[in-house]
């Protein structure tokens, strides 16, 4: 994309949900989307499934029924409310929700995303996690959307740690920024709970930096849900450039051992996300990636 901005703030929300409490999650995610809006964010990323709680729909003791008549499509009211203070502000807001089909009782876990014009779309988590099959269905398409800066793109927690093929498919298109609504479990109080929680969630966020070199927004709930309590640690990571022109990652802003309620946020540079796998070498003349070897592996 020709002339896009590079400079944009992005703020990450450590957000504790109020367990199967839409309305009071939905009041919560309004105030601190006009908190970030004041202080300059461009863009503001919520944790997975932060509207009604994570642990609802994995409960077996809650019916299906039930679960979908706490459903909305994205143009429902919630979706409309926070569409209000979007459009007020200017800014985009990401947030993750169960997501129901119009005309249909088809569920998903989805991230939703929400600009100055209003409602843009969603993306439905292509690989759900263990339990979450118990009530959702696996999306199957990538989730870009079109700003100022570019492309931003979006995958949910298990699709960023575990399936790295996601990232590099948006990088490939042009993204510079990825957004990871996330809900990683702190498995307390078993001891050593945090480093173990630390070891899976950050490594992984910094490999994507590191092998993409591409910005990554992590926002994770934190404390207690119903059941499950979670890490927390939301935070903004991308490339740096050390002292041998080499790509580091570095944290812009939050950070991996973070518990706290409350916005995280930085102004990063999105030109520093170079993607030198996608561009021609000055070696060859043309990319290092190359997809259409790797589709005959299939």
């Amino acid at each position: 994309m020709e002339n896009r901005n590079d400079i944009i703030t992005v703020a990450v929300v450590n957000f504790k949900t109020a367990a199967g409490n839409k309305q009071s999650n939905l009041s919560r995610i309004k105030g601190f989307t006009k908190a970030a809006a004041k202080s300059g964010a461009d863009i503001i990323l919520f944790p997975e499934m932060c509207l009604m709680g994570y642990d609802y729909y994995i409960d077996e003791k809650i019916s299906l029924e039930e679960k979908v008549a706490a459903t909305e499509t994205i143009y429902g009211p919630s979706c409309m409310e926070i569409a209000e203070i979007t459009k007020e502000h200017g800014v985009y807001v990401v947030f993750g929700a169960a997501e129901k089909m119009e005309d249909s009782d088809t569920l998903y876990n989805s991230a939703i995303a929400i600009g100055p014009e209003g409602v843009i779309g969603a993306y439905q988590k292509m690989h759900p996690f263990e339990t979450e099959s118990i009530w959702c269905v696996k999306g199957d398409t990538p989730f870009m959307f079109d700003t100022e800066w570019g492309p931003i793109s979006v995958g949910i927690c298990f699709d960023t740690y575990q399936f790295p093929e996601l990232m590099r498919h948006y990088v490939a298109k042009g993204s510079r920024l990825y957004l990871n609504p996330t809900a990683v479990i702190e498995e307390i109080p078993k001891e050593c709970s945090r480093q173990a929680f630390i070891n899976y969630y950050a490594p992984t966020l910094e490999y994507g930096v590191l092998c993409n070199t591409i910005f990554i927004a992590s926002a994770n709930l934190t404390g207690f849900d119903d059941t499950d309590y979670f890490g927390g640690g939301s935070c903004v990571i991308g490339p740096k450039i050390n002292a041998f022109f080499e790509t580091d990652v570095t944290y812009y802003a939050g950070n991996k051992d973070n518990v706290q309620e409350g916005i995280y946020s930085a102004a990063i540079d999105l030109s520093l996300a170079t993607t030198p796998l996608f561009v021609n070498s000055k070696f060859t003349g043309v990319p290092d990636y190359r997809p259409e070897l790797y589709k005959k592996f299939v």
